[in-house]
């Protein structure tokens, strides 16, 4: 009886680690870079233009982000009146993907390409991302609005806002 008692106490705690791997190492992706640019263009896709993240520019960068950029530049995709950005943020430990496209009214579209984190993939549902349709910055480089935010999802949703911004000051940068 005890070892049997044992036996299924091992195996409990070998599921739950297990388990606990999987979470840790989880990356849920929900569209692939490639087919956002697909979704967002008609073929052919313009090819990527890059941006550089210096001087002056890094420096508003770095304050949106609140820390400095993993890269001094990225890419972007123009088809003259809209931009689209795929950029990375880091939530509470892992880095979140989201496209969002910006055209002449803001953002057009913002969706979570690829997502983790061990909590907080709400931010991942339309009933989050359409807050953002419309966003634009207003003075101070913040957004022009209030994005409500999710219980347990708190940095996530954090995260999503700075690249948010991040994406309209980039935009303005590259369309004047």
């Amino acid at each position: 009886m005890h070892n049997r008692l044992f036996a299924r106490s091992v195996l409990l705690l070998l599921l739950l680690f297990v388990q606990g791997t999987r979470l840790a190492l989880a990356e849920d992706i929900y569209q692939s870079p490639d087919a956002f640019l697909t979704d967002v263009f008609d073929e052919p896709i313009p090819a990527p233009v890059v941006v550089w993240l210096t001087g002056k520019r890094g420096k508003q960068v770095e304050e949106i982000l609140g820390h400095q950029p993993e890269s001094l530049r990225t890419r972007y995709w123009s088809d003259g009146e809209r931009t689209v950005w795929i950029l990375h943020e880091v939530g509470k430990e892992r880095p979140i993907t989201a496209g969002i496209v910006i055209g002449p009214d803001g953002i057009d579209r913002l969706r979570i390409l690829v997502y983790r984190e061990n909590r907080g993939a709400e931010v991942r549902f339309p009933f989050f991302t359409q807050q953002f349709k419309g966003a634009s910055l207003a003075p101070g480089m913040m957004l022009d609005r209030k994005i409500d935010n999710i219980t347990g999802a708190t940095l996530s949703v954090a995260a999503i806002r700075r690249i948010s911004r991040l994406a309209l000051f980039l935009h303005q940068e590259v369309t004047r």
